[in-house]
């Protein structure tokens, strides 16, 4: 592979990557809002160890969002800063979303396969920058 093209795959990754971050923001936030909407949408199991209350939860979901997207915007607009960001981002994004796990599986799953991506991908940009 010329130098080019990893150049070209490195950017590749990282836009897709920011692009992945503002979508998963904006889906928690809207996670967030269906939480603070209506306290009955998730239910989780008994005895749960992580057991905060949903609206706690729409808080989290709904903030976290909003760092997230922003952070993802940042990133697309080629912020150096940004990629640590993402990173920082993305593990707290996964960490919240095993927590979540009980209230909303196959969800929680999805976004932290979602929040890994990122972290491979803004890392593996970055390897092939330093490369050209």
């Amino acid at each position: 592979m010329s130098n080019g093209s990893r150049w070209t795959a490195a950017m590749g990754l990282t836009t897709f990557a920011a692009a992945l971050m503002i979508i998963s923001g904006i889906w928690a936030f809207l996670v967030g809002i269906s939480a603070l909407a209506k306290d009955k949408v998730f239910v989780v199991a008994p005895d749960y160890t992580y057991r905060i209350d949903v609206t706690g939860w729409g808080w989290i979901h709904l903030i976290l969002g909003i760092v997230v997207a922003v952070g993802g915007v940042c990133l697309l607009l080629g912020q150096t800063w940004a990629r640590i960001l993402a990173i920082i981002l993305a593990v707290l994004s996964a960490v919240a979303q095993f927590m979540f796990l009980p209230y909303y599986p196959l969800w929680s799953i999805l976004i932290i396969a979602l929040n890994v991506f990122v972290i491979w991908a803004v890392l593996t940009s970055g390897r092939e920058r330093a490369v050209v």
